[in-house]
């Protein structure tokens, strides 16, 4: 593959690591920024949020710009935000630039998707994209679980300095791997309103609407897993540690999984396993959340289930776009990112409402609800794009 798709992992690496590793440092945050739990949790909300904002409509409003310039100035964004953050005073200003750092993450994840797709033969276009996405798997496998030993042992602020470290190598892979000349896949789509009207385009928006639910699904648990296994199941930081690792190496099988499914069989039909098996998955959590080994096993598997819709419902979509809004696939890319991550917010926030009228113990409960809603959604959306009338693919996974 080309070399540029390994620094789009990289990169990934580097944002996946901004946006999650405040899940393994939420207790020492609490205590250094003098906040409580379910506040400091809406850091990865408000992360989540600007991602949610920045992939589809900036990603629109740059769409006729070239790949390279819009990766670089993404990029920049992380390292300079994550100097910031590594110096925040206070709660307010941490949450007001990771939503900041979020746009950047957005328009950096849709433009990376779809550029890492037009690389490559369309037959390797799934096993590209779980290229670019374990960036990501690899930030939750060694990242966050050394993010959260190192913040724990010296300073979460040392970590968020570590990033913006990480930001400097990625930009020089962009400037030394992509190409100045190459033209913007959007050039000649009609400029920054007809990408705008093109995130609103029907068939991609219940695809994205199942990603969100994904998202909800997952965390609304993930985001509250440090005092979940803390205070819950009764461990240490090392279980939480282990915890956190095995969520990330199973991440990393789940991409792979996902990528693989994606180029070897019918989407739709690998996408609604993955959704049973997520509900189940969250329904253990909440079955044996006071036995720290299935426990473990849990979160693991967790990480399988969601990392493989990841992959797979990336590529439905961008097949979507491809088909419908081929000059603004970028913009799709950016829906798809914006539908997870805005899952990843509402999902903070749901767990949040979950432990606020409710306890701790039930926010997998809420997850696995969300879980089942997205199987009801698939199966609708199905019988509608089965419908003649509507001039969909007769089959989303093999026609898309």
């Amino acid at each position: 593959m080309p070399a540029a798709i390994y620094v789009f992992s990289l990169c990934a690496f580097a944002f996946g690591l901004s946006e999650f590793v405040v899940a393994g440092l939420l207790t020492t945050l609490a205590d250094d920024l003098d906040a409580p739990i379910s506040l400091v949790g809406t850091a990865i909300a408000a992360y989540a949020l600007g991602a949610a904002i920045g992939a589809p409509f900036l990603t629109a409003l740059v769409a006729h710009w070239r790949d390279r310039n819009i990766l670089l100035l993404a990029t920049a964004l992380l390292g300079v935000g994550s100097l910031m953050m590594s110096a925040s005073p206070n709660l307010v200003f941490l949450l007001v630039v990771r939503f900041v750092v979020g746009l950047g993450h957005g328009v950096f994840m849709a433009v990376a998707s779809d550029a890492a797709t037009r690389l490559v033969d369309p037959r390797r276009s799934g096993r590209a994209l779980s290229v670019v996405w374990i960036g990501l798997t690899l930030a939750l496998a060694i990242g966050v679980p050394l993010g959260t030993y190192l913040g724990s042992l010296w300073s979460w602020r040392l970590v968020f300095l570590a990033i913006g470290v990480l930001s400097v190598g990625g930009m020089l892979g962009l400037a030394l791997s992509m190409p100045r000349g190459e033209v913007a896949v959007g050039s000649t789509g009609g400029g920054a309103w007809k990408g705008i009207q093109a995130v609103a385009h029907p068939q991609l928006l219940v695809t994205a609407s199942i990603g969100a639910l994904v998202s909800i699904a997952t965390f609304a648990f993930f985001t509250f897993v440090s005092p979940y296994l803390q205070q819950v199941t009764a461990v240490n930081m090392q279980w939480l540690s282990l915890g956190m690792l095995l969520f990330g190496v199973c991440a990393i099988a789940g991409n792979l999984l996902g990528g693989f499914l994606a180029d070897a069989m019918d989407v739709d039909r690998s996408i609604r396993f993955a959704l049973i098996a997520l509900a189940l998955n969250l329904l253990g959590l909440y079955g044996f959340a006071r036995m720290p080994v299935p426990m473990m096993m849990l979160i693991g598997t967790l990480g399988i289930c969601f990392f493989s819709i990841v992959t797979l419902l990336t590529l439905r979509l961008l097949r979507l776009a491809q088909r419908f809004i081929p000059a603004y696939s970028s913009v799709a890319a950016g829906l798809n990112i914006a539908s997870f991550n805005l899952g990843t917010a509402l999902g903070g926030a749901l767990g949040g409402l979950t432990i606020s009228f409710a306890t701790l113990a039930y926010v997998p409960l809420t997850g696995a609800s969300a879980a089942v809603l997205a199987l009801v959604v698939l199966y609708l959306q199905r019988r509608w794009m089965s419908e003649p009338s509507e001039g969909m693919p007769q089959q989303a996974g093999q026609g898309t």
